[in-house]
């Protein structure tokens, strides 16, 4: 197995350390001994802090997308069944850290879309890939009689997105799955019925 490069090192162990303590609470600093690296092999591969995070929000996105492709993509799955895989999956990794995480894309999503651009744009860009999805399994539940034909896809999509992003950063804040089961049960109770 060839070894990593200090560029990879880099990205996955410092991705993992502004997850937990978010864009602002990490420093280059605080990368770059979580890598174990010279601070100059920072900044030998990343322009800024900014840069890296664009970089590591790509990085946390590419991961999730293969959950979105075990859940949102399952077609062995009914389509509001992959909706729920979807749901528990967060709620799987929440417990998994101690509900200390959320999701990478909210997070930054709250904290740095005023402070750069560059981020607010990518994580427009992930909500509305994430939103397309959804829209899909919603089309494929209507036409497979689970629920009715909503008033416009992309509006009960993006209520989906908000949700489950408010939930999970509701979830971090309390250190409990409560607001997830919340927004689970309230969704398919009163909204995709």
């Amino acid at each position: 197995m060839a070894k990593q490069s200090h560029r990879d090192v880099i990205l996955s162990k410092g991705m993992e350390v502004m997850h937990l303590q978010g864009y602002n609470g990490t420093s280059v600093r605080d990368i770059v001994r979580a890598a174990g690296v010279p601070q100059g092999s920072f900044t030998n591969h990343f322009a800024s802090k900014e840069v890296f995070a664009l970089e590591a929000l790509d990085l946390y996105y590419a991961r999730s997308s293969k959950m979105m492709r075990e859940t949102l993509g399952n077609e062995t799955l009914s389509p509001l069944a992959r909706i729920r895989a979807h749901i528990e999956a967060y709620r799987s990794f929440l417990r998994q850290n101690g509900c200390q995480r959320g999701c990478l894309c909210g997070n930054f999503a709250a904290e740095a879309s005023d402070q750069s651009e560059l981020l607010r744009k990518r994580n427009s860009e992930i909500f509305e890939e994430i939103q397309r999805r959804i829209v899909d399994c919603l089309k494929e539940a209507v036409k497979a009689g689970e629920i009715s034909r909503p008033a416009k896809y992309d509006d009960v999509a993006n209520f989906i997105v908000g949700g489950l992003q408010g939930a999970l950063l509701l979830g971090k804040s309390s250190r409990s799955v409560l607001p997830l089961d919340q927004f689970e049960r309230i969704l398919f109770s009163q909204v995709l019925r």
